[in-house]
């Protein structure tokens, strides 16, 4: 059923229309919406709701049929069909392309009595059809204004799709690498993740919320999920509030400070409530002390998983406990649309609690320009020009070559050379076009990545030969099921891999983890490399030495032996649409690398979690005996600390000086440095300032950051770096969750890494 919608359009640019069609009655109800404010505007509209109809706002629906197909006859699909039209929905998830979205946003605005749009959701988690690097990835860059541009490209790309809200950024911040989903956020340290959430939600959302080319932000998962145990998906968490306020809530509440629109609840549970269900969480904090004026979505049927936690009896418990907690829309569990409306007749929920959450919808929606066009985002002319340009694949290089990190660079291996070297390149990732996209890329096309073997192939100086050795994988991949790792060899494969290594001047091997191993539901229990890669990089060793190992993967690995052993490695994750060129340019010097460590890379699993903000504990020194807190069978420390990373040049710390000694709370302090370039190539370094509070009414961690900048210096250049430090990095929140600025001792770092710093110290009165 196509229609003009030319005069609708015209109509809803001047009023909320309720328009009738399709031979139903509908009430003739205009709404001026003119000369009001968007909060005059949605209680106008509000007045009109029956409470089926704010129930209907809070459900969301996941795309449950062909729109450009037959309507649904029977079944689930035909009873999600007649919601839609009755306004039982207020959203849909994972409906895209303009043609589609249009047809649903033509039933919402067209075929129910109120006319009210639908907004438009879908994982936009590191791009759309053109991809960025994995979050954890992009987030190594440590460049805000790179990772802000990553989150405009996207939501260019979505919006162009008919999206308008995405359900990213995640800012959950984790400390165990064995949980799957740290390669969705920002690694492990609350200062650096609150910088990058904000400049994701600033990407997402621009401006403007109302430009055709912005996307709705919803920071996630609210609260803890990251702190999972075990680092096992869906787990339950058990944290102190010291570091739920100090450590977990900062990102969110940067977020929230961002203007971020909406937030989604997690799965895991929270001092022993499934946080779907808290109202500490989402009235008492993020509705009450932060004054969030969005709305909370649930992720994917949780509301459900309520009654499995043993929170909840049945789904009207469920409903009744998470609308009362401030849970204002169900993702695709069914509980509102089925349960909601009889709790709230018979009295159990109050129809304000429905109220104020479809306040918050309602205002989104209206934020969004929805009320005045609701097919605003469904130019077909736009979806054609703004997917998959050749402007987003420069932007998305870009940023893969900033979120490349050098992690060991013996006798100066890299970068290669450019003529006259025999290269072989080896491993089951190194001609891969579909790992490097990595996880959570629903919308891109498979094997669209560039290849590390194609990238390379485009330096055509040295003579590049390629053979995978071993494959990783057995079967098909699968974005839905697990991946079934190969574990056997071909000795022809190995043979032939052995045999180019022979004849070599430099040996490169792609490695890692396949893009599938990492995202949600991918927890791992071991973090070496898959299958027979450990196997297949020794043999590969034994027989040449000059061996540049590139990692692709999408948490940090335990790969003690290569760091024994191996001269050159580079970790370059899983990199997106334009992995092979950025490995490329940086192994070949194009590209000098210049990222850091987001997060601490284990020696072992049996060190994780391992972090390096953590508490000294009343025995943190080795003593003449056994007895201080340290392991029998490995160092304490990790393989490659928090913020580290290397360049083709050297950068020297110097002259570190505070401005003060003793400073008044309330003032300010100023840190300057001295860094030189001293190596013999142009660079750019993240220069980290750490401080340590000695004394606290609650322990401090031994370092926390508290600044950083990202310079760019000539070989031989040197510059003086300034910070200033006053209440807010000096602070901390109390256990209450009050936040504190105590007087006493500090100690200042700053270096190039967290753990190789140069030190001051300083009294606050």
């Amino acid at each position: 059923m196509k229609r003009h919608l030319g005069k609708m359009i015209l109509t809803y640019a001047t009023v909320v229309f309720i328009s009738g069609c399709s031979g139903d009655k509908k009430d003739n109800l205009m709404i001026d919406t003119k000369n009001e404010t968007v909060n005059e505007k949605v209680s106008q509209l509000l007045s009109k709701m029956t409470i089926e109809e704010k129930v209907g706002q809070m459900n969301q629906y996941n795309g449950f049929w062909d729109v450009t197909g037959p309507i649904p006859k029977k079944g689930n699909a035909k009873k999600k069909y007649d919601h839609l039209r009755k306004g039982w929905v207020g959203s849909m998830l994972n409906v895209r392309g303009t043609e589609n979205v249009r047809e649903v946003q033509r039933i919402a605005v067209e075929e129910t009595r109120l006319g009210i749009p639908l907004i438009i959701g879908f994982d936009v988690i590191h791009g759309y059809k053109t991809l960025s690097p994995i979050p954890i990835a992009e987030s190594a860059s440590w460049d805000l204004e790179a990772i802000e541009n990553s989150a405009r490209v996207a939501a260019i790309e979505a919006s162009a799709a008919g999206i308008n809200w995405t359900f990213a950024p995640m800012v959950d911040i984790s400390r165990d690498a064995r949980w799957g989903r740290v390669m969705e956020g920002a690694g492990e340290d609350p200062y650096l993740g609150s910088k990058i959430a904000q400049a994701r939600v600033k990407g997402f959302q621009g401006d403007d919320l109302s430009k055709p080319n912005t996307i709705a932000a919803c920071a996630k998962h609210f609260a803890a999920y990251g702190f999972s145990e075990a680092g096992k998906e869906y787990n339950t968490v058990d944290i102190g509030t010291a570091t739920l306020y100090n450590i977990v809530l900062p990102p969110f509440k940067a977020a929230v400070d961002k203007n971020v629109r909406t937030l989604m609840n997690s799965f895991n549970e929270l001092n022993g409530v499934p946080v779907t269900g808290s109202s500490f969480l989402q009235r008492e904090i993020l509705k009450g002390k932060w004054n969030f004026n969005g709305f909370v979505v649930s992720d994917w049927a949780s509301l459900n998983e309520l009654i499995a936690w043993g929170h909840a009896k049945d789904k009207k418990e469920a409903a009744r406990i998470a609308s009362t907690a401030g849970s204002d829309m169900d993702m695709e569990g069914n509980v509102y649309i089925e349960e909601l409306t009889s709790l709230v007749k018979n009295g159990t929920v109050k129809e304000s609690i429905l109220d104020d959450a479809v306040r918050r919808i309602l205002t989104v929606k209206f934020e969004l320009g929805l009320f005045d066009d609701p097919f605003k985002y469904c130019d077909s002319t736009n979806e054609k020009e703004n997917i998959g340009n050749a402007k987003h694949h420069e932007a998305v290089l870009d940023v893969a070559k900033k979120s490349i990190v050098l992690l060991k660079n013996e006798n100066n291996l890299l970068p290669l050379k450019k003529e006259g070297q025999q290269i072989a390149l080896i491993g089951p990732l190194a001609n891969d076009k579909n790992s490097p996209l990595g996880s959570w890329r629903l919308a891109s096309e498979d094997n669209s990545a560039v290849s590390v073997y194609e990238g390379m192939s485009k330096y055509k100086g040295n003579k590049l030969s390629f053979q995978k050795g071993i494959d990783l994988i057995t079967g098909n991949e699968a974005f839905t099921q697990p991946l079934t790792i190969n574990k056997t060899i071909n000795d022809n494969d190995i043979e032939k891999a052995i045999s180019i290594a022979k004849s070599a001047d430099v040996v490169v091997m792609v490695l890692g983890e396949h893009g599938f191993q990492s995202g949600e539901g991918r927890s791992r229990t071991e973090l070496d490399l898959p299958g027979k890669q450990q196997e297949l990089l020794e043999k590969v060793f034994a027989v040449n030495k000059n061996v540049v190992l590139v990692l692709n993967n999408g948490r940090p690995l335990a790969i003690e032996w290569a760091d024994k052993n191996i001269p050159a490695i580079v970790e370059a994750w899983q990199l997106g649409t334009q992995t092979g060129n950025a490995v490329a340019q940086v192994l070949y010097g194009d590209y000098n690398p210049s990222g850091k460590l987001p997060m601490t890379f284990p020696r072992n699993v049996g060190q994780v979690p391992i972090y390096y903000n953590y508490k000294s504990t009343g025995r943190p020194n080795r003593e003449p005996h056994v007895f201080w807190s340290h392991y029998t069978d490995s160092e304490n420390t990790p393989l490659y600390p928090f913020g580290y990373g290397l360049s083709y040049t050297k950068f020297e710390y110097s002259d570190l000086t505070v401005s003060s000694k003793e400073i008044n709370k309330g003032n300010n302090l100023t840190v300057s440095v001295k860094i030189t370039n001293t190596g013999g190539y142009d660079g750019k370094e993240v220069v980290q300032l750490y401080i340590r509070d000695l004394f606290g009414s609650i322990t401090r961690p031994v370092k926390e950051l508290k600044g950083f900048e990202l310079i760019k210096i000539k070989k031989g250049e040197s510059k003086t770096i300034e910070f200033t430090l006053n209440n807010n990095e000096l602070g901390f929140f109390n256990a209450n969750g009050e936040f504190v600025v105590e007087p006493g001792e500090f100690e200042v770092f700053v270096g190039g890494n967290s753990t190789e710093t140069l030190k001051e110290t300083f009294v606050l009165k």
